[in-house]
């Protein structure tokens, strides 16, 4: 089910169904784009045309963020829950494990994502590669990249560049990739490397996560959370005030 949530749409999904989607499109080799929608996503999409278009234009738009469970649930979706993007990442590489198919990773730096494949194969028995390359090939070396890629022939794609990098480089390329389930992952490849630890739980059930990447990146994270954070409070305010004057709330 899709719903709007602040003017944006979302996907209301539990974690085995985005995942018996992600097996579907795989299986049948037919494309699927999914992107994980935060608080930070949803506040650029804002002032950002060709983020907006990326969201748009995805075959799934999950709920990566409590903000937005708190959002969507304030507006009337009791049943919006998270399906945190890395977990996704996660439960699509066990898939690919079991089912014989092929994943790339495609971003971070050099030593970041061969740490990530490493510890993903050993993670995972059983689970093989089709491919991988950092992110730092530049502008001019964009062509080359994708064309690596396409000639992998991977089952999937994870995408570990940052908004709106990752945005730009799919709105240019995606038709060539030559794969059919494609995922931004951002930091994820970090997390698998074991470079960035993920928040206890107990944070990321009360959406306080981002406290704790601020906590361990504060020179990179605090203004990015400080800025969205603050611009998505005033458009839950602004949301929650249209829907007490609504007709029959006065």
């Amino acid at each position: 089910m899709r719903i709007k949530v602040l003017g944006c749409p979302v996907d209301i999904l539990s974690a085995q169904q985005t995942l018996d989607m992600v097996e579907n499109a795989i299986a049948r080799r037919e494309k699927l784009q999914h992107v994980a929608m935060n608080v930070a996503k949803l506040v650029k999409m804002q002032t950002d045309g060709e983020l907006r278009g990326d969201v748009l234009s995805s075959g799934i738009i999950g709920i990566d963020g409590m903000g937005i469970v708190i959002a969507a649930r304030l507006e009337g979706c009791r049943s919006a829950t998270r399906v945190a993007g890395v977990d996704l990442m996660m439960d699509v590489l066990a898939l690919c494990a079991r089912k014989g198919y092929r994943p790339y990773f495609l971003g971070a730096k050099p030593e970041i994502v061969s740490r990530a494949v490493q510890r993903a194969v050993e993670k995972y028995p059983g689970l093989q590669f089709s491919g991988y390359q950092d992110g730092y090939f530049g502008s001019g070396g964009e062509d080359e990249a994708v064309a690596r890629v396409a000639a992998a022939n991977a089952d999937c794609l994870f995408i570990g560049m940052p908004t709106p990098r990752k945005e730009r480089l799919l709105a240019a390329y995606r038709d060539k990739l030559n794969v059919p389930f494609i995922m931004g992952v951002g930091g994820g490849l970090d997390v698998l490397a074991g470079k960035v630890s993920r928040a206890p739980a107990w944070m990321q059930n009360v959406g306080l996560e981002w406290a704790y990447r601020i906590y361990q990146e504060p020179g990179r994270m605090w203004w990015r959370y400080a800025s969205t954070n603050a611009v998505f409070a005033w458009m839950l305010f602004g949301s929650g005030m249209r829907r007490l004057w609504q007709p029959g709330n006065r």
